[in-house]
């Protein structure tokens, strides 16, 4: 193992004042913490890495997932109510919400029922079979309304693999691409960690996040604990600190 590759602790890993901004922590709410104890648990966890910041992301999905923004918050104060019992007091959480690109969403977006990561960036992701017909239209909305696409783990969508210039529309278009920090894992497989990699090497990511849905995702998250991830990295960490810090 050379050098670049040294294994470090997993709290050495992410910066000081790191936020993860995308994460599903908030309980029962979707695929995420099935519960309340799930939910403190997860983020004791990440604690461990020295992440005390969360802007956490639950779906809202059509009839899947039909998180509203009253839902989400009331869930969002039931978790910091605990953390605040539990004595967790310079962890910081916000909740927001990763918005599937769908009928709903255009709906939510024209009634101007958005929760943002923060001031007008919105988290959003696609089908994984296929992105929706009228995307460009969405993107275009999205912005008109005032808001910053930012796109959840575009390494993850298999038909964008072959053709990169998919990719580079997308960011013409005006999204940010969020990396998966699972996907350079064996999380996904190896053609979508080779696809991160690539996005990566071609500079097109400006964010990263966890995604943590459950503790197997956090035990992957410690096999990344290496000067190389470290410092492949770093830029997406700061831009991460500068555009989300509460």
């Amino acid at each position: 193992m050379g050098l670049f590759n040294k294994k470090i602790n997993k709290n050495e890993l992410y910066p000081d004042n790191y936020v993860d901004i995308h994460s599903h922590l908030l309980p029962g709410i979707d695929d995420g913490a099935k519960n309340l104890d799930d939910s403190i648990t997860l983020i004791e966890r990440l604690y461990a890495f020295g992440i005390k910041q969360f802007r956490t992301t639950p779906h809202v999905l059509g009839d899947v997932w039909e998180n509203s923004t009253t839902t989400i918050k009331e869930k969002e104060a039931l978790v910091q109510a605990e953390l605040t019992k539990r004595g967790y007091h310079d962890i910081k959480i916000s909740a927001s919400a990763e918005y599937m690109m769908d009928n709903n969403f255009s709906d939510l977006l024209a009634a101007d029922d958005i929760l943002t990561i923060k001031d007008k960036y919105v988290l959003v992701e696609m089908s994984f079979f296929n992105p929706p017909f009228n995307l460009d239209e969405i993107l275009f909305q999205i912005q008109y309304k005032g808001y910053i696409p930012v796109l959840a783990h575009p390494e993850r969508y298999g038909f964008y693999h072959n053709d990169f210039s998919e990719y580079k529309k997308l960011i013409d278009a005006g999204c940010l691409f969020q990396l998966n920090i699972l996907s350079l894992s064996t999380q996904y497989g190896k053609e979508v960690t080779k696809i991160a990699q690539k996005l990566l090497k071609e500079g097109m990511y400006t964010f990263v996040g966890s995604d943590t849905h459950h503790k197997r995702h956090i035990k992957l998250m410690e096999t990344l604990a290496n000067q190389k991830t470290k410092k492949l990295l770093t830029p997406l960490f700061q831009n991460n600190i500068k555009e989300f810090s509460f």
